[in-house]
């Protein structure tokens, strides 16, 4: 099956949700992606196709959908998987950076000692919307020193524009306006 059919059937399977989780918002929900097995067989493909060839020693998974995918490519890629979470979530020594949110401010965490110094990070999450968690995302792992290689995400909502706070390559499977 070619590259734009198993787009085409991930892209089916995600649900659309209308005046959730308020009035006015359309939201894009990738468990339908999961709950159909051909979709996520396509899905799991089409992440293995792109991420095969990029040179990366470390996956991070944002929370928490971020952790769907995020393992899945480490396992392929033979790559240590590191999550990035909310705050509280983790143990030990911990990183925080700040991020802002429609309704307030809320903060990523992730563990210092879980990437080393000029290490090639790929950075996965399911949305990049308005960019703030993927650019906070960014900004932690640059206060590691860690490259980022690109910031992988499932769907994109390209009229919010949200690649442009992003300090990093973004690359996305599917883009609605």
């Amino acid at each position: 099956m070619e590259k734009r059919e198993k787009l085409k059937i991930v892209e089916n399977a995600i649900g659309t949700y209308s005046d959730f989780p308020k009035p006015g918002i359309i939201f894009r929900d990738i468990f339908g992606v999961c709950q159909n097995v051909v979709a996520f067989r396509a899905l799991r493909d089409l992440i293995v196709e792109h991420v095969m060839f990029l040179e990366v020693d470390i996956i991070v998974g944002l929370d928490s959908r971020g952790f769907l995918f995020g393992p899945l490519i480490s396992l392929e890629l033979g790559k240590p998987f590191v999550p990035i979470r909310k705050k509280g979530k983790l143990p030990g020594h911990v990183l925080q950076q700040s991020f802002v949110l429609e309704y307030g401010e809320d903060y990523f965490e992730i563990q210092t000692n879980s990437i080393s110094e000029e290490k090639r990070v790929l950075i996965v999450d399911d949305l990049l919307a308005s960019g703030g968690t993927m650019a906070a995302a960014v900004k932690l792992l640059k206060t590691l020193h860690a490259e980022v290689v690109e910031c992988l995400v499932i769907m994109e909502l390209k009229n919010l524009d949200g690649r442009s706070k992003v300090d990093a390559p973004v690359y996305s499977f599917i883009e609605y306006n």
